[in-house]
Order: structure tokens, then C-alpha cells, then sequence
């Protein structure tokens, strides 16, 4: 199994931390709790959102995030991106001013955990918009599946989280955590901006379920497959059919569902020879039909 370019860093200390509780027993147990802190993401001299994150690749999600929201359209040049530890902040500069007022104006609230904010146009740049053509082998889902769920994380450690993978056929490149999904896509997306890394021949894997906002985060990122080992929304199937993005859910073991995108499916694996999914490798989304 060859090793992701980009992890969680398990040995920091400051990703989760120990607590003490009761078990339903009355016995004192002490477990592994994820940390959560506030996040401020600035675009030049204007705050643009506070997210809460578990604070690892601060720089990656504020990219992401700007990028995923349109704010950081084709043709402008990022100069600069500082995190400041103190006051828990990420300022992105350009070169040119953007249109982020009008954007501002525009918020709404979203399905994604931790109460993602998206912007109004966040469609903007969809429209007549298709996902390059690729191939999708399930050899590579199911490898991907293998491989992703045993990987060293903060969810074996203590749970209350979400995984975002980008692969490319069956190696996963960047594997990112969070708290919401939304921000762990981000921080990928961050990741394959400050990089130049294309999307057209990868595939985004998440533990969380596959809403229109998680369709619309991986057009904007230009990749062609979604997976999930979690569900679907009707509108997110309706996005991805539209999209000409191949959307594939309850991947677990043995099993999967293609409801977008069939025809890149290329069906090389021989199901006899796929393991079944260990009770320990269980992520969040195994009950979530």
C-alpha cells in the first residue's frame, strides 16, 4: 500500500485530546476527543467566513474554500497566503481585487456538518458545464476502499470526524480530515490549487454523504468521479447526472451503487476475490442508508 503524499498527523498533540467520562456502567473510561477551533479566512482586507476546524492545513482550506466559492476565479494571481497562530487566521492576497462584496451578499446556509457557508452564485460556472471523460475501474474502487479505511487516522483514533480523498486510480494522493466534510474537500482542494495539480484524471473519495454541495465543491475541482462509502440526496444525484459526474455511494466491502455516471464503469473486479469490511474499519456512513 503505497502511502498518500499529504496525511493527518497523528503525532500532534493538539488534534484531539484525552477525556475523561462514564461508560453506561458507571465505570470511568478516558477517550480520545477530536478539538474543534474557529477559523477566520480572509480575502485581502475583508473577512470573508470563520469556519470551525480542527485546525491542521489552515493555508489549504482557506484556498479551497475561497476557490470552491468562486472567489478566486481563473486569471487571479494569489500573491500570498499567511496564517497567523495567534489570532487563528488566514489572510489569502491578490494581486487584483475581486468581486467578494457582491458575494457577501449572498449567503446561505447548507446541508454540510458544522454549518457550512456557501455563497448565492456558487453555481456560477456550472452551467453547460461537463466532467472530462475517464475511466473508472472497480478494481480501483475497491482497492481505494481497502486501503482508505485502514490508513493510520483521527477517525480510528477518536471518531466525530470526516475523511476526504484524492486519488488517482487506485493510489490515494492527499487524505484530508475535518470536522465537516465540506472544509476536508476544501483543504483538497486547497491542496490542488497551490500545487496545479488537475482534477481530470483523479477521483474524490469522502466519508460523508453526497449532497449538492459536495457535487458542486468536486465540479468546481474539476474531478469526474465522486465516492462515498456513505448515501446520496435526490438533488445531488439530479447535480451529478446533469454534470456528466460518475456518483458512487454505499461503497463498503463487497457493495456499491452507481446512480450517475455508469458508463465510465469499467466492472474488472472479481467479486470472489474482494474481503468483506472489518467491524474496525468502519467509518461514520456505515448506517448512514
Amino acid at each position: 500500500m503505497k502511502a498518500p503524499l499529504i496525511a493527518p498527523d497523528l503525532s500532534r498533540e493538539d488534534l484531539a485530546r484525552p477525556i475523561k467520562g462514564f461508560d453506561q456502567t458507571g465505570a470511568e473510561v478516558e477517550i480520545r476527543v477530536v478539538e474543534e477551533r474557529p477559523l477566520s479566512i480572509w480575502l485581502n482586507s475583508r473577512e470573508i467566513v470563520t469556519a470551525m476546524t480542527i485546525g491542521d492545513y489552515p493555508e489549504y482550506l482557506a484556498l479551497g474554500f475561497l476557490r470552491n466559492q468562486g472567489m478566486l476565479p481563473e486569471g487571479v494571481e494569489v500573491t500570498g497566503v499567511d496564517y497567523d497562530d495567534f489570532s487563528e487566521a488566514v489572510v489569502v492576497r491578490t494581486r487584483e481585487a475581486t468581486d467578494f462584496e457582491e458575494k457577501l451578499k449572498r449567503r446561505t446556509r447548507t446541508s454540510g456538518c458544522a454549518m457550512g457557508t456557501v455563497f448565492g452564485d456558487m453555481m456560477e460556472g456550472l452551467e453547460g458545464l461537463k466532467m472530462p471523460p475517464a475511466e473508472l475501474r472497480t478494481s480501483w474502487l475497491y482497492a481505494l476502499s481497502h486501503q482508505i479505511n485502514r490508513m493510520p487516522s483521527l477517525y480510528l483514533e477518536a471518531g466525530a470526524i470526516h475523511g476526504t480523498v484524492l486519488c488517482q486510480k487506485d493510489h490515494p494522493l492527499v487524505y484530508m480530515e475535518d470536522v465537516g466534510r465540506h472544509n476536508a474537500v476544501d483543504k483538497v482542494a486547497g491542496w490542488m490549487y497551490r500545487e496545479g495539480v488537475s482534477g481530470a484524471d483523479k477521483i474524490l473519495y469522502t466519508t460523508g454523504r453526497l449532497t449538492s454541495e459536495m457535487v458542486i465543491k468536486c465540479a468546481h475541482m474539476g474531478i469526474p468521479v465522486l465516492a462515498s462509502r456513505s448515501g446520496f440526496t435526490a438533488w445531488g444525484v439530479s447535480l451529478a447526472q446533469s454534470l456528466g459526474m460518475t456518483l458512487i455511494g454505499r461503497l463498503r466491502g463487497q457493495r456499491f451503487v452507481c446512480l450517475s455516471g455508469e458508463e465510465r464503469l469499467i466492472r474488472d473486479a472479481d467479486l470472489a476475490s474482494v474481503s468483506a469490511e472489518e467491524s474496525r474499519s468502519r467509518r461514520k456512513g456505515a448506517q448512514d442508508e
